[in-house]
């Protein structure tokens, strides 16, 4: 096979799984490791793919990044069952700090009414979600308001998460690697997010299985700093194994 046909596979491969690895290509296309890596910085160059640990991920995965509003539908299910096993996470009587995201509205939109909690937050969406519940002591974190997240960041909001202690964050984010730890688009918002790990007792991750193998812009933290990354049964099970020697728990709902 030819260089050419080699790298058109590749990217078929990586639009329909959303990822690849370097060692089940090589398998699949009977050449070297080395021949794959060569093809991925290749594809690299020309836009096509972009590298990440053990192998690539498609520009369309990592390119665009709609706001709030228009993530809400997506993998929707998913968040939803995270968010839902997160809920045993919550303390009893205690605080938490939930940051801006589409899976961490849906936990919010599912807190209990009758555990007396602190809810701290920049995130104008979660705030809304349990502004008029019962049993909930809304805190809302000010700063400039990004359009695309509808959250609080810059100078103010990090005044104020460094004035409270929590006892859990439940952190929402963009991408998952060993080597870059935790990641996301946007630097004011990746101060914001490590803020909040420092401000917690226990620090929870909400990501469903896209964010695994990703790399973004702006780094918030190593694996370390995170208690449990809770996600979907969708996810690839090779990451998790990286995360997890990295020394990080992975959840999902259904692991035995």
């Amino acid at each position: 096979m030819y260089a050419p046909e080699r790298h058109q596979r590749i990217v078929e491969q990586a639009r329909a799984h959303g990822r690849v690895d370097v060692k089940d290509l090589a398998e699949l296309l009977a050449v070297t490791p080395e021949t794959i890596r060569r093809d991925l910085t290749s594809l690299e160059r020309r836009g096509l793919v972009r590298r990440a640990h053990g192998g690539a991920i498609p520009v369309e995965r990592i390119t665009l990044h709609p706001g709030v509003g228009d993530r809400g539908g997506i993998n929707q299910t998913e968040k939803m069952v995270i968010a839902e096993a997160a809920l045993a996470e919550l303390p009893e009587n205690g605080s938490v700090m939930i940051d801006a995201g589409t899976s961490t509205i849906c936990l919010a939109e599912m807190l209990p009414t009758d555990r007396g909690l602190t809810v701290v937050t920049h995130s104008l969406p979660v705030a809304m979600a349990v502004a008029n519940r019962p049993g909930i002591d809304l805190h809302l974190l000010g700063g400039n308001i990004r359009s695309d997240s509808l959250a609080g960041v810059g100078t103010w909001t990090h005044q104020l998460i460094g004035m409270v202690s929590v006892d859990v964050a439940f952190v929402s984010i963009n991408g998952i690697t060993p080597e870059r730890g935790l990641t996301t688009h946007n630097m004011a918002e990746a101060a914001v997010k490590s803020a909040m790990i420092k401000s917690a007792r226990r620090s929870i991750l909400l990501a469903d299985h896209t964010k695994f193998g990703r790399e973004e812009f702006g780094r918030v933290a190593p694996l370390a700093a995170i208690d449990t990354i809770i996600t979907d049964p969708g996810v690839n099970l090779d990451l998790v194994r990286e995360v997890e020697a990295a020394g990080t728990e992975v959840f999902w709902p259904g692991r035995g």
